[in-house]
Parts: structure tokens; C-alpha cells; sequence
């Protein structure tokens, strides 16, 4: 095994890394769109061609990989489906309308200056993420289509999986006569790599963290580098009196149990005290194979206290009755994480209130947490679901990669 990198040693790699990634971000910020959509799609074609190799590497990933949880395996495989899903995703964001140059907004002053506030990209991102080596297809991607270059470090266990798809990416790119720097892959895992790249203030100009509490954690603590992340997607599913019980059930079990790792998948599930069907509705959702902690009187099979402050990322789900939708929103300021949270209900006012009250990035009306996916959302892919405040908010695709400037248009003014 090789020796640690000292501090000096990791910095001095990420500067090389910041550096190209800064000159090929300048040949992208003036890119026009369909060399960037080409670049994409042929990069697609390339994932599609090398998708035997793609796998082949994948198994050799996940049989080192035995000491994972059982969410952490499944971000980290691939399948053939999953595969055509990315090279998918690819060829959907190379189709979407480039944010770059867009004029968003216009005004004119009395004096006659011209005012107009125009997207451009961001710059250098990194991104640190664990286990799914889809998100160097998706990063890649959107960076590029968005005119910024990335430095992607992905976990050690999915090394020879990030490796295969940044090869194919970079394909892509070359084939399009854009800079094969556009897109990085810190492939070496020594963790003093990370800590360079959240230091490298003025090299990278953001960083999206993806991947377990303990790391988007770290990233938030140390980096001295702007940050868009979410830490926890403790989410939420309340059945509200007025719901319909098939659509409630069928919601409910989705929610938790469609793909249990991923950070749209429901932990708790709120029901009105109001719900006539309370009981069928933790049956149904046990019955589905999940363990459901809460109130043993909905249940006899319930045999655990709730824990409302866990994201459990396994097929587990905390129950609680509440009074109403107030009572329900109560309880997500309470226990929630801004993620995502939904309402099932027929009645209009209480869907209207819970929408509008409820402080999250996503808010859903009817509809499974699950779809908290950039995918889902029609932007082809995404680079991570931020829940802060500044800059984007949910699932952060193309136009979450600008930022804007403001251009002022004049005939001679000077300032009296």
C-alpha cells in the first residue's frame, strides 16, 4: 500500500487539477450549445458501447464491496437497465435548453443605461460523492452543459467503476474538440485529496457533496469553499383525513419501499387521527415487507418506538398520528430535514395549506416522495438535491450550475 499523501502533496495535485479544469472552463463558458450537446451524446454512445466493460468493472466494485450496508451496495450497482439509464439521462440533458446567455431579466434606467442580468456558468466545480457511480456520468454532464469544468472525487469503492464512465465521458468530449480537462476524475482515493479540495479557495469555485451524513458533514465543517448540499432527507409522507385509502396505501408503500437508499425515500409517515383507515394503512405497508416503528396499537406487529430523527435508507418507517394538517406540519419543523415531504388528500384546502406551509425544497400533492429525482423533474439528470437556502434549492440541475453577471449598456453617461 502506498504511503499517505502528505497535506502539501494532496494540495499540490489538486492545484494541477484546479488549473487545467480553470483553463478548459474558459473554452466552455464560450462553447456553443450544440458542441456541447454533441460532446454529451456522443459521450452516451460511448457509455452504450462500453457497457460490457462499464459492468465488468461494476462486479469487480461490489465484490470488494461486501463490508457495505445494503443501501450502499445498491447506489453502488449497475445493471444493464441502470447503464441504459444513464447513457438515458445523458442524451436528455445534451436536449434541454442551454441556461448560458440566457437574459433573465431587463431594465432601463431614466438616464438612459441599459441594464441586463445574464446567466452564465459558475466555473470549477468539485464534486465529493460515495457509491454511485452514476453521478459521474450526471455531474460530468451537467457541468459541461452548463459551460463549467469539474473535479469529480468519488468514493474508493467504486473506483473502477467512476474510472470506466470518466473514460467514456472524456471520449465524448475529445470527439467534440472540447478539452478533455473539462472533466477530472480524482482517481486516486487517498482521503487527504478530499481536504485539498475543499481548501482550494480561489481554484474551485463550489463544491457538491453527495453521499452519506458523516461526509457531507465533513465537506460543510471543513471546506472553505462554497458549499450546496443537503446533510439529511429525513422525509415525510402525512395522510391527511380527507385521502383517498388506495392512493394513500399505494403512495405510503411506495415512498418507503420502491428503492430504500435513495434520499427521497420516506421515513415517517404521519396519518391524521382523522383517517378512518389508519390500520389498513400500517398493515399495507408491513405487509409490503416493511418494519414499521410507532404506536403498537395500529399494529401488534409494531414492537418498536418510532425514532423520528433517523434516516433509516432500509425498510424501516417511523408511524405517528397527528391532529390534522397542522398537526402534521408541527411535526416536520419538528423532526424534518427540508428534503422532501408530501400530503395525500382529496380536500383542496388542506392540500393548498400544507403546499404552502410546508418548508421544504420539495413539496408534493398526491405523488410519492420518490419522485425527488432531477430525472423526474425533466432535467434529464442532477448533480444533488441542495435543501439550503442560497443560490438553488431541490433538485440543482443546468440552471443551478450559473450564477449571473450584470451587463449595463450606455452612450457616454458619467456618474454628476
Amino acid at each position: 500500500m502506498d504511503a499517505p499523501m502528505s497535506n502539501a502533496e494532496a494540495n499540490q495535485s489538486i492545484d494541477v487539477l484546479a488549473s487545467a479544469a480553470r483553463r478548459a472552463s474558459a473554452v466552455l463558458s464560450r462553447t456553443p450549445t450544440p458542441v456541447k450537446a454533441a460532446a454529451i451524446r456522443a459521450a452516451a454512445s460511448a457509455i452504450r458501447v462500453h457497457a460490457a466493460a462499464i459492468l465488468a468493472v461494476n462486479a469487480a466494485d461490489m465484490a470488494s464491496a461486501q463490508h457495505l450496508d445494503e443501501a450502499m451496495r445498491d447506489r453502488l450497482l449497475l445493471t444493464p437497465e441502470r447503464v441504459e439509464a444513464m447513457a438515458a439521462g445523458l442524451d436528455t440533458v445534451a436536449g434541454l435548453d442551454d441556461p448560458v446567455g440566457r437574459i433573465i431579466d431587463a431594465w432601463e434606467r431614466p438616464n438612459g443605461l441599459r441594464f441586463e442580468r445574464v446567466r452564465v456558468p459558475l466555473g470549477v466545480i468539485g464534486i465529493i460523492y460515495e457509491s454511485r457511480p452514476n453521478v459521474t456520468a450526471d455531474a460530468g454532464a451537467l457541468c459541461v452543459m452548463a459551460g463549467n469544468a469539474c473535479i469529480l472525487r468519488g468514493g474508493s469503492e467504486a473506483r473502477g467503476s467512476n474510472a470506466a464512465i470518466h473514460a467514456a465521458l472524456v471520449e465524448g468530449l475529445v470527439s467534440a474538440g472540447l478539452p478533455a480537462e473539462a472533466i477530472q476524475l480524482v482517481g486516486d482515493p487517498d482521503r487527504a485529496l478530499v481536504g485539498a479540495m475543499l481548501a482550494a479557495h480561489g481554484g474551485i469555485d463550489v463544491i457538491i457533496p453527495r453521499g452519506g451524513k458523516g461526509l457531507v458533514a465533513r465537506v460543510q465543517a471543513e471546506a472553505r469553499v462554497p458549499v450546496l448540499a443537503h446533510l439529511d432527507g429525513i422525509n415525510h409522507v402525512y395522510v391527511d383525513a380527507a385521502a383517498d385509502r388506495a392512493r394513500a396505501e399505494a403512495i405510503v408503500v411506495n415512498a418507503k419501499l420502491r428503492r430504500t437508499g435513495v434520499c427521497g425515500a420516506m421515513e415517517t409517515v404521519l396519518i391524521d387521527r382523522g383517517y378512518p383507515h389508519a390500520r389498513a394503512l400500517v398493515a399495507a405497508l408491513i405487509d409490503a415487507g416493511c418494519e414499521v416503528r410507532g404506536d403498537a396499537g395500529l399494529d401488534a406487529r409494531i414492537v418498536a418506538p418510532a425514532a423520528f430523527d433517523t434516516e433509516w435508507l432500509a425498510g424501516i418507517a417511523s408511524v405517528a398520528l397527528v391532529d390534522g394538517v397542522g398537526g402534521a406540519l408541527a411535526h416536520i419543523a419538528a423532526h424534518g430535514s427540508q428534503h422532501t415531504d408530501a400530503i395525500v388528500t382529496e380536500d383542496p384546502a388542506a392540500a393548498a395549506r400544507f403546499l404552502a406551509e410546508c418548508d421544504s425544497a420539495i413539496v408534493l400533492h398526491n405523488a410519492s416522495t420518490q419522485f425527488a429525482d432531477g430525472g423526474e423533474f425533466g432535467f434529464g439528470a442532477e448533480i444533488g438535491i441542495a435543501t439550503g437556502r442560497l443560490h438553488a434549492r431541490g433538485p440543482v440541475a443546468l440552471e443551478g450550475l450559473t450564477t449571473y453577471k450584470t451587463l449595463v449598456h450606455g452612450q457616454g453617461q458619467v456618474r454628476p
